[in-house]
């Protein structure tokens, strides 16, 4: 069911792709028309920035965000800066996730008024992951490189899917994956960080969780979790900056000495990197987590590893 639903995806992302002067609209809700491509790009979001050098634009960039390392030459940036530095370096292209013009109307404002372009970007699922690729793609001039990058995903992700159907429905993992231990909160069943897990072969106990707003994570509470605590064979936790959290941190939290996975030691952090970020790295996410779940078992060589 996933590889069928997964290759409509890629089928449908293909043959529909944007071109260069065909609009799209970002997620602020702007209209976004491409006469042609961007040559001086500040990317503000790690995500964008890895796509960006994924697809053969990294030239590019010319700027990226102050938590980004993925281009250690190049300036770091924050929208808290003045205005004037980000303009110093002559962009034509702002990318920024929805969060940012939140937080920063202003800024937008003020880059706009002297006729540098802005687009935020930031998909909350796999199947917007390749629209948002293609989106890249056009902005930045790579339209093929991003159709390569979509197929090469679909690619690897065959060769993982055919080692999970190798685990019996009886033998599947049941999963607690933790997105913000302080908040008690999970990932939200359509995020990317659940088709991680359900694409190694995790089942999600947590799929009557409920998102929050418009985002990938969905509260659940601790009495939610305990109700599900002989249930759970692994509990899963994303680590990074979201959730600062230990795995003895999650082992000595009040009353989860009766959740199963902690009883028999199954507790395990993944880098929220490669497991909420929508880029190739969602395929070693995948293979970390099916790792974790069942073993060093032989896997396929995949794109990314190349």
């Amino acid at each position: 069911m996933l590889q069928h639903l997964i290759t409509a995806t890629l089928l449908t992302c293909l043959i529909a792709a944007p071109t260069l002067g065909k609009p799209f609209v970002d997620n602020d809700g702007r209209v976004i028309q491409v006469k042609n491509a961007y040559q001086r790009i500040i990317s503000l979001y790690g995500a964008h920035t890895r796509n960006l050098i994924d697809m053969g634009a990294g030239a590019q960039v010319v700027a990226i965000g102050r938590s980004d390392q993925q281009l250690p030459d190049l300036p770091q940036l924050s929208f808290r800066d003045d205005p004037e530095r980000l303009l110093a370096l002559k962009p034509d292209l702002v990318l920024i996730r929805p969060m940012l013009s939140r937080a920063y109307p202003q800024m937008v404002e003020r880059l706009e008024e002297n006729r540098v372009a802005v687009v935020s970007l930031q998909p909350t699922s796999v199947h917007e992951m390749f629209r948002y690729w293609e989106n890249l793609g056009v902005l930045s001039g790579h339209q093929r490189e991003a159709s390569q990058m979509i197929a090469r995903f679909g690619a690897g992700l065959g060769a993982i899917t055919q080692q999970v159907e190798h685990i019996p429905a009886a033998q599947r993992k049941k999963v607690y994956f933790e997105a913000i231990h302080k908040r008690m909160k999970t990932f939200a069943p359509e995020s990317m960080a659940m088709f991680v897990l359900e694409a190694a072969g995790g089942i999600n106990v947590a799929k009557d969780a409920v998102k929050v707003r418009k985002s990938n994570i969905a509260a659940y509470g601790k009495e939610r979790i305990l109700s599900k605590a002989k249930k759970i064979d692994i509990f899963l936790a994303q680590e990074g900056r979201m959730n600062k959290v230990t795995a003895e941190m999650i082992r000595n939290e009040p009353g989860f000495q009766v959740i199963k996975a902690v009883q028999e030691n199954q507790v395990f952090l993944v880098d929220e990197k490669i497991v909420s970020r929508p880029t190739m790295g969602l395929l070693e996410g995948i293979i970390q987590v099916f790792t974790v779940l069942y073993g060093n078992t032989k896997k396929e060589k995949t794109e990314t590893e190349e």
